[in-house]
Parts: structure tokens; sequence; C-alpha cells
């Protein structure tokens, strides 16, 4: 079953309807599950449900003609507020919950959200990004998501449970969102005309965690021939992190010059890279090791010169979960990749763990 043109989430979608039914829907949401798998565009049509001027509700069918349907569509509806992290911030500013210092507490979500509804039936808030919140708008928030205005919802939108402080946590029925199928993944990638064949769609699917999004950034044929380099790097004796460090920033910047598309190859390229220790640790004890044949080559080669280094491996691992926390964060992408390799290259020295992040 496909809800609304959302595949993969038809059990969500089912306990939405329960709710709805019994009358017994929450006001306040948060949605976690990996980048790229629907949740925002699920909020969005979910709003749609809700403010659909000639479909009850509970039916979750908004007709999509009305004048509402097609203003959320637009997201020109004036009982849909949406709030995300601009591209040229590392977190949500506060003013976009409470206001400018000129306008405190008379602009901003929390202002916006307690008004009564303009067209009738509710008022639907969508925070996107709410891994970015910080501390202080994640508090200005605590009160809302207590008490939340009658005739309203907040849909918080993250990829992990853990990233949110455990007040906005407790104050959320936590919904989740499972990756999508791989197979699946690669229809949708056939169906709408992002690959050439159907191999590709299953080899681009096969490394998307499920994600979608993950899987149209990989859709590069350049990011492939580099990760041959990668691999091969990380699989020698000795890293040479100062060379792989230029090559691996030099790829980076082919990427484009805006700055979400050098993050994204970065992250692209740090995910190579724990996929490979992943595997090296699977061989480390004994488990076949899984991926395609560029993968196993490196890996094999990486265990018959380091054969039983599990600390090595599972520390590389680490600091690259690390530096992949830090790409969003707005580090200086060269900086960080130097230090990740440089780091990486330590760790392989000397078999420990770096003492802390350095972007």
């Amino acid at each position: 079953m496909t809800w609304q043109g959302i595949e993969g989430h038809d059990e969500v979608v089912e306990r939405f309807r329960r709710s709805l039914r019994r009358g017994r829907l929450a006001s306040t949401f948060l949605f976690v599950g990996p980048a790229g798998i629907g949740k925002r565009t699920f909020a969005e049509k979910l709003a749609q449900s809700l403010l659909c001027g000639e479909v009850f509700p509970h039916e979750l069918a908004p007709c999509g003609l009305c004048t509402s349907c097609l203003q959320v569509a637009s997201l020109t509806h004036p009982d849909l507020h949406i709030i995300e992290k601009p591209p040229d911030k590392s977190t949500i500013p506060l003013s976009l919950f409470v206001g400018d210092d000129a306008h405190r507490m008379r602009e901003g979500l929390c202002h916006d959200i307690a008004l009564r509804p303009f067209m009738g039936g509710c008022k639907v808030a969508i925070i996107d990004d709410a891994d970015y919140l910080n501390e202080e708008s994640a508090n200005c928030l605590l009160k809302t998501l207590e008490e939340p205005p009658p005739r309203s919802m907040l849909i918080l939108i993250g990829t992990s449970a853990d990233k949110q402080l455990s007040t906005i946590r407790s104050r959320c029925q936590t919904i989740r969102f499972q990756p999508l199928a791989h197979d699946l993944v690669a229809e949708i990638l056939q169906s709408r005309g992002l690959v050439t064949d159907a191999e590709q769609a299953r080899r681009l699917a096969e490394f998307s965690g499920g994600s979608l999004q993950r899987a149209q950034e990989l859709a590069d044929d350049d990011l492939w021939t580099f990760r041959q380099q990668l691999l091969r790097s990380l699989a020698r004796p000795r890293l040479e992190s100062v060379g792989l460090a230029q090559a691996v920033t030099a790829c980076v910047d082919a990427a484009g010059k805006e700055a979400s598309s050098r993050r994204a190859r970065s992250r692209q390229l740090i995910a190579f890279a724990v996929d490979f220790y992943r595997q090296l640790l699977r061989a480390h004890a004994s488990l076949p090791v899984r991926g395609d044949a560029e993968l196993i080559r490196a890996v094999e080669q990486a265990h018959s010169t380091w054969p039983d280094d599990f600390d090595a491996a599972a520390g590389c691992i680490d600091r690259s979960l690390e530096a992949l926390a830090h790409i969003d964060r707005n580090a200086n992408q060269t900086t960080l990749l130097e230090c990740w390799l440089d780091d990486l290259a330590r760790v392989l020295e000397t078999g420990q763990p770096v003492a802390s992040s350095r972007e």
C-alpha cells in the first residue's frame, strides 16, 4: 500500500488512523529515523489531512483540490508553520521560536501556534532538523510542548531520539520511521528516472542504508572512482594521511561550489571509511566480509597486514563517526578532513583511540 505517494511507512499510517478514529491523537510528536526516508513528506501530508476542508481528518485522505490542500502543498497555509535550520547556520536560531530582540514573544513559532486557527480546524507546526535545536531553543519550546494550545499539533523531525534533550523526548510521543527496504529504494530510483539501469539502482540501494536521499547523493561516477583510491589507501599498513587528505579535499571540492554539496560529499567519503572498518572488524572476528568486490579486496588486504587489531579498527570507526557528526555543524571542511585522517593514522600507529576531536 502507498499512502499519498509515500512508500514504506504503512504501519505509521495505520497508527495515526487508529488514533484519529478513537479521538485520541496526541498533540506533540517526535518523528525519528534516518535522513531521506520520507519523514518530512509524511508530516506535510499529515498536516494536509488535518487541514483539508472537504474530507474528515480521520480518513487521512485529503482531497488535494480544496483551498486548504493547495495552500498546504505550496507551504502557504496560514495554519501551517514550518521551522528548519537555515543553510548558513549550525543550529536553529532562537528567533524562529520567540521572534528577534525587537519582537520578542510577539513573533515566532511559540507565539503563532498559540493563536486561534485562521481557517478553522487546527494549527500544525513542523520543526524539521530538530537534531539542530540548541539548548536555548529547545528550552523555549518546553512550555509549548508541555501545554500545547487547543487544536494544535507540533511535529519535531530528527534522525535519532538520542539527539534530543531528555526534556524534549519526555514531552513528545516518539514515532519511529524505519529505513526503506533496498528493493523499494531501487524501485523508486528507477521509477523516477534517477538511474540509468537496474544494476546501478541495485548498487546504490545496497549502499543507501535505506535512505533515498543517500542513494541519490551516491549516483555520481566520480565518487565511485575515488572510492577505489580511498579503499586502497585505508588498506595499506601505514596511512599516508597528508597525501590522502589532499586527495579527499580535492574530491570534496569537485562536488561543487554549494556548501551543502561539499558536506554531502564529505559524508559519503567518511561513510565509505566507516563501511571499510566495520567489515574489517568482521574479518577480525572471523565473520564473513560483506560488500562489493572492491571493499572485500581492501578488507582482506588490511586483515592480512594487521590481522587481530580489534582496538585499532574500532577506534577508527569511533573517530569516523565523530567526524560525521561534525560535518553539519558548519565546521571548516578542509580542517575537519585533515584532522580526521591524521587521527586515523595515529590510531593505526598506536592502537589507541585519540583523546578528543580537534575540529
